[in-house]
């Protein structure tokens, strides 16, 4: 893997920031996709005190136009990309009843339509040179269901189709394709709710514990690897056992 360039989208979250380091102590040169809104200066400014440089890339992925734009940046500048991780996502969460049209779309923007967008910038590229890494973050949720993510377990669920369709188109041009499911992880965002929530998380997960972003990050890093080149068009739960299916 080294000297491989990877994008990461979603790269400065709880898991993408993981699976960042993860790839960067392999050798890979690392681009972290963020969105527009993102601080990614400061974000930047705490990995390079920790020993880790990374590259970065705005985007937002819910625009055909402004991924196209950056993958085109972003080739002229460092290169095409090898490993692709697509791990941007969003929660817009209620019951179904009371779920806006809006709430619905903005998931579906970020969570699946960014796959597409993103992919279409990679994939020619990493198919004429004859190797290529596509890895997509689900979730424990679109395999299981939720109540009140009807919107994201659907948005996540779709990730399998689109992960076991292109696998195959790919599949005799070097390229694997590949998802992850984590379940319920140990980010600023899950451990920032209400304990008596939290708790009752955690109590559901047969080990008894959050997942870490690490473990994540160790499962992307594995399927980008060489030794994972006969894996394509698969799953890998990464749940402490809270779904086995």
């Amino acid at each position: 893997m080294k000297n491989r360039i990877a994008y990461v989208t979603g790269g400065m979250g709880g898991i993408g920031t993981a699976i960042c380091r993860k790839l960067h102590e392999k050798g890979c040169r690392v681009i972290a996709g963020c969105s527009p809104r993102r601080d990614y200066r400061s974000w930047l400014d705490v990995q390079k005190a920790a020993g880790f440089d990374f590259g970065f890339s705005v985007a937002d992925v819910t625009s055909g136009e402004s991924v196209s734009a950056a993958f085109s940046q972003l080739k002229s500048e460092v290169g095409e990309v090898d490993i692709l991780i697509n791990n941007a996502g969003i929660t817009r969460d209620s019951s179904f009843m009371k779920m806006t049209p809006k709430q619905w779309q903005e998931v579906m923007d970020t969570n699946l339509n960014g796959l597409f967008y993103t992919t279409q910038a990679v994939l020619k590229g990493m198919t004429s040179r004859g190797w290529g890494r596509i890895i997509n973050i689900s979730s424990v949720n679109a395999r299981r269901g939720q109540y009140g993510q009807v919107n994201y377990s659907a948005a996540k669920a779709g990730i399998y189709g689109f992960t076991k369709s292109l696998a195959c188109e790919v599949a005799s041009k070097g390229v694997t394709v590949n998802s992850i499911s984590p379940g319920y992880t140990a980010t600023n965002m899950v451990e920032a709710m209400p304990a008596a929530i939290l708790q009752k998380i955690v109590s559901s997960v047969p080990q008894g514990r959050l997942g870490l972003p690490e473990e994540t990050a160790a499962a992307a890093a594995f399927i980008a690897s060489d030794d994972a080149a006969f894996i394509t068009g698969a799953n890998l739960d990464v749940n402490g056992g809270l779904y086995m299916g």
